[in-house]
């Protein structure tokens, strides 16, 4: 956040209504209380603010009927939430939540409200939502209407829903949550629209456009929808357990390089950081080290930095003799820059000759000194055309490699 943003930043998580629409059948709790895909779907919702560094405070809003016990795990786990008890309207529930707010030590810049029933809000949206608000006041998460929009009204003779009319679709986006908001404009906005008898308001944002001023959309996505039915508890368990899943998974990325060099008058090839004596050299910018150059583009494409052509320009005479070395060991800089690990290296060499048996070893103890890892993870072999193409006719040596990168965390 820039210095001229928001500084303290509280949520307000609003699931105070009875939920009876997503009840399931013999199910005593609102849906916000029921427990799917292991914690209860308010807390699935806390989850998603909680870890947010920049989320200073979550106020929970609870039905009157509700005893706090039902969010204890919530409570216990997390020091930076509380409960409150909510009233009879959501909008008079979300003033009893930022009353609250307005009653402890510290002083809100920007509150963040949201539904309780909305547990798959992304960090995206989040941020997104708060950037606005900053820029303007107020903003709210909110996504463009595809569906073709009809206005009903009912047949008075069969009592059917008639199509009257289309409605334009054109700049007509469906209001999400969060809806964020400096906060002392809010509150009073709020306090402003029940001392008027206004207890209409579809949202927060009609209140704060009502009293304060202009509020304005952050496009969030279609996985930011609301339980709102009993059978959309199945679907969000569902998602969950997906989600879950795909967390545990590693971020496994794996790249491929492919280089080729012709053989030049010389007396010594290098591959793979080895000086090999011979009768001639391969032909290159740099050192023409093929087995080097294609790990070193393997490496670039599992992190999908470029190739070795964008880092070091044939061009640039810059590299003129350069030693393969250095590639391979800025491509290892990049892997680790981004919380990259690199975990196996397989390169192979396709030539009539040299032999390459009796330098693997060494091959392989270069490259892994080169990239910092255990021998164990490097792999070099070699084999032959049969006599086929440009390296068949011993015109030069082709190499082919793979690289494998685990990044840190899972995959998102």
């Amino acid at each position: 956040m820039s210095s001229q943003g928001f500084h303290r930043i509280a949520v307000l998580i609003v699931g105070a209504g009875s939920g009876a629409r997503a009840m399931r059948e013999g199910e005593p709790l609102p849906k916000q209380f029921v427990e799917i895909a292991g914690k209860t779907v308010f807390q699935h919702t806390v989850d998603a603010f909680s870890k947010l560094p920049e989320m200073a405070h979550i106020c929970c809003v609870v039905p009157p009927s509700v005893d706090f016990e039902a969010l204890y795990p919530v409570l216990e786990e997390q020091s930076r939430v509380s409960c409150v008890h909510g009233a009879e309207t959501r909008q008079l529930s979300v003033l009893a939540g930022l009353r609250a707010l307005e009653g402890m030590a510290e002083r809100w810049d920007c509150v963040l409200i949201h539904d309780a029933a909305r547990p798959f809000v992304s960090e995206d949206c989040i941020r997104g939502v708060v950037a606005g608000a900053e820029k303007s006041g107020g903003a709210i998460a909110a996504i463009p209407v595809h569906d073709s929009l009809k206005n009903v009204a009912i047949d008075p003779d069969s009592g059917a829903n008639m199509i009257a009319h289309l409605v334009d679709r054109n700049g007509i986006y469906g209001a999400q949550t969060p809806q964020g908001f400096e906060f002392a404009g809010v509150l009073a906005a709020h306090e402003k629209a029940l001392s008027d008898g206004k207890t209409r308001f579809t949202d927060d944002a009609a209140i704060y456009a009502a009293y304060v001023g202009p509020v304005t959309i952050a496009e969030s996505d279609r996985n930011n929808w609301k339980i709102t039915r009993a059978d959309d508890l199945a679907l969000a368990e569902k998602m969950l357990l997906n989600q879950g899943d795909r967390m545990n998974l590693p971020d496994v990325r794996v790249g491929n390089g492919f280089d080729v060099h012709a053989f030049e008058s010389g007396r010594e090839i290098i591959l793979c950081g080895i000086a090999i004596p011979y009768h001639k050299s391969l032909k290159g910018h740099s050192d023409a080290d093929v087995g080097l150059h294609a790990l070193t583009d393997a490496m670039l494409g599992a992190i999908s930095a470029g190739d070795i052509g964008q880092h070091f320009p044939p061009s640039d005479p810059k590299w003129k003799g350069a030693k393969s070395d250095h590639f391979l060991a800025h491509a290892v800089s990049l892997v680790a820059e981004n919380r990259g690990l690199i975990t196996h290296l397989d390169v192979t060499l396709i030539c009539e000759a040299p032999k390459v048996g009796p330098h693997r070893d060494a091959m392989r103890a270069r490259i892994a000194q080169i990239c910092g890892i255990d021998v164990a993870r490097v792999s070099v072999k070699a084999t032959t055309s049969e006599k086929l193409g440009f390296t068949g006719r011993e015109e030069g040596i082709a190499a082919m490699a793979t690289a494998s990168i685990v990044m840190e965390g899972p995959i998102s």
